[in-house]
């Protein structure tokens, strides 16, 4: 990045953005020093007008962002810094600094209910069941619900063959979360693919 310090008088404006649910989460500045200081320990550092000086987000709170990717826009005098919160982002407690919740989409929502279930097992849950009986036992679900999908898919019930897809997603990521994966890195796969051709 060749980023022009001199056309904004030394700070530049970093939009905050989470890797995930593509939310922003608020904005900052950056001087050279901040900038660098980011990049050598991936957890994001402002400049703080108030303050004059370095300032890491989650320095009191702990709530760090740790940095995914930089990406400078056109004219090279803001930057777009896509992150992973460890936690609420605004000092009032809230998820953005906008007062939204860091929520993403129903999928992203789903994928991290079923991690949490990977995480703490509940009694009594199907998610948390799967992931104790272990891959052999996800992989076989996934491969029976697809079965049931191509099955519905031939007959004219499009309820029953939308549960069946339903189904089979769901199985799926379960199966994802149980390899270490998720489903976003799924859609960078395709993305390649789409940009290769």
């Amino acid at each position: 990045m060749n980023l022009d310090f001199d056309k904004t008088q030394g700070l530049i404006p970093a939009i905050i953005q989470d890797a995930r649910t593509r939310k922003v989460l608020m904005l900052g500045y950056m001087n050279q020093a901040a900038l660098a200081k980011t990049q050598a320990e991936k957890i994001v550092t402002f400049y703080s007008r108030s303050k004059q000086r370095l300032w890491t987000k989650g320095e009191t709170s702990h709530n760090f962002l740790e940095v995914v990717d930089i990406q400078a826009d056109c004219d090279n005098d803001t930057l777009l810094i896509l992150v992973n919160p460890r936690g609420p982002v605004c000092h009032t407690g809230s998820d953005t600094c906008f007062d939204e919740k860091n929520e993403g989409d129903f999928f992203s929502q789903l994928e991290a209910i079923i991690q949490n279930y990977k995480q703490n097992p509940q009694e009594g849950s199907y998610t948390s069941s799967l992931f104790k009986k272990g891959i052999n036992k996800i992989a076989q679900k996934v491969g029976e619900e697809a079965i049931e999908v191509v099955i519905e898919s031939k007959d004219q019930n499009m309820d029953l063959f939308k549960n069946e897809c339903a189904d089979l997603l769901y199985h799926l990521l379960v199966l994802l979360t149980e390899k270490g994966t998720s489903f976003s890195e799924v859609v960078e796969v395709l993305q390649s693919r789409h940009q290769a051709k």
